[in-house]
């Protein structure tokens, strides 16, 4: 048997592992050329064939089955090549899933998976069942598939990307948590976008969903399984994340914690000690009485309008602006209008948030992250709030949101924590 995995990012690096360790000869083809993959290449075994820096469909010669990396679109011309030769195309996560002895819960949505899926993790933890958490919450699973039981408690966070290429994936908890347009540069429509989220509880045992979302809750009658709704969770979780939407997120977990037989005080404290995830709404420091919070993983509209209403009363600096476009401004722009003192727009989208904020009192542009920080810290005053809340992608001034984010935290600490 002879495997093409096509990326090599994290999943691709191990996909290349489990597959040369089961003994099947391994094809690794990615657009990057070598020089850019050298953390990848230094962790793949030796004997695997590479196809660098470009590829056509030659590289399908000799090949018994694609392993697609998750930023391959699944409807692209070389998949659509290999489903025409009758070659299988797959993915990590539908091979680990096809492999997990555990117990599943996978988590999606448009915002709010990866703290979810953390805060889960760390609920079913307070039993006595072992818990692994991966997916594209960042850590890669199929690597550890060997080490799960039959006893395992496994959270997933699952993107469309990932569940685009799993038909009908058999969880036991499917979990969606809203739903809003997302990544249509890559689903086209709205519909797709929602259908390959309702894969997550078309065949689950227990669907897990939200009735405050109209495009979620319309989802119930796809559900096979038990469907429960987690926003009537109660009692009510103390979740110390600031705003309204990581408390719909803490109901999420703590009605899985309910799901798995644990009780609520274990549950509580479990949530009580939660101390959120990188990126998300994550406390840099506070320094001079104001404090400073990187958002950055806020990657369109609707995800930055939860971390705008998460601090009532306090004058926000809000940093935001970045990659992307095509999204409906109108609620975040009332979001920015009704709770922020001052805006600081940077990257590719900022004329046209210049131009959506116009009733704004007080809109100011930078043009680096440097920039904005320094403006920020001349605007904000005593008892405040700086936050980093982008609303857009990154990939116009960074590599990803967590690059950044870090290059915001470390402009802030240079300037305060020196």
């Amino acid at each position: 048997m002879t495997a093409l995995v096509i990326g090599a990012a994290r999943s691709g690096v191990a996909l290349v592992a489990h597959l040369a360790a089961a003994g099947e000869k391994v094809r690794v083809a990615d657009r990057k050329p070598a020089a850019e993959l050298q953390s990848a290449l230094a962790q793949m075994p030796s004997g695997v064939e590479l196809s660098l820096g470009g590829y056509d469909e030659a590289v399908l010669d000799g090949i018994d089955v694609v392993y697609a990396s998750p930023g391959v679109p699944w409807d692209s011309e070389l998949l659509n090549q290999a489903r025409a030769r009758g070659i299988q195309v797959s993915s990590e996560i539908e091979l680990f899933l096809g492999l997990c002895r555990g117990t599943v819960v996978g988590i999606t949505g448009t915002n709010g998976k990866t703290t979810t899926t953390a805060l889960t993790g760390d609920v079913l933890a307070a039993g006595e069942r072992p818990v692994i958490v991966g997916g594209n919450i960042g850590d890669t699973v199929l690597d550890r598939v060997d080490e799960i039981t039959p006893q395992h408690w496994v959270v997933l966070e699952l993107s469309s990307f990932q569940l685009e290429s799993v038909q009908r994936p058999h969880l036991h908890v499917g979990v969606i948590l809203n739903i809003t347009p997302d990544h249509l540069d890559r689903h086209r429509t709205l519909e797709r976008y929602v259908d390959l989220k309702a894969r997550a509880i078309e065949d689950a045992d227990q669907a897990l969903l939200n009735s405050r979302d109209a495009l979620v809750s319309g989802l119930a009658r796809r559900a096979r399984g038990q469907v429960l709704w987690f926003d009537r969770h109660q009692p009510q979780p103390p979740m110390p994340l600031p705003g309204r939407h990581n408390m719909e997120n803490a109901l999420a977990a703590a009605a899985i914690g309910r799901i798995a037989g644990l009780k609520d005080d274990a549950i509580n404290q479990a949530i009580r000690n939660f101390k959120g995830v990188e990126h998300r709404l994550e406390l840099v420091g506070e320094w001079e009485g104001v404090s400073w919070y990187n958002d950055s993983k806020a990657t369109n509209p609707d995800a930055g309008r939860g971390a705008l209403s998460a601090f009532p009363g306090a004058p926000v600096i809000l940093i935001a602006g970045g990659y992307g476009g095509g999204f409906d401004l109108r609620q975040w722009v009332a979001d920015v209008l009704a709770n922020t003192e001052a805006v600081i727009l940077i990257g590719a989208s900022a004329d046209e948030l210049a131009k959506e904020l116009g009733a704004h009192p007080k809109v100011l542009r930078a043009q680096t992250l440097n920039e904005a920080v320094s403006m920020a810290a001349g605007l904000a005053r005593e008892g405040g709030v700086v936050l980093l809340s982008p609303a857009y992608k990154s990939f116009d001034m960074f590599k990803d949101f967590e690059d950044r984010g870090n290059q915001f935290k470390e402009l802030v600490r240079q300037r305060f924590a020196a």
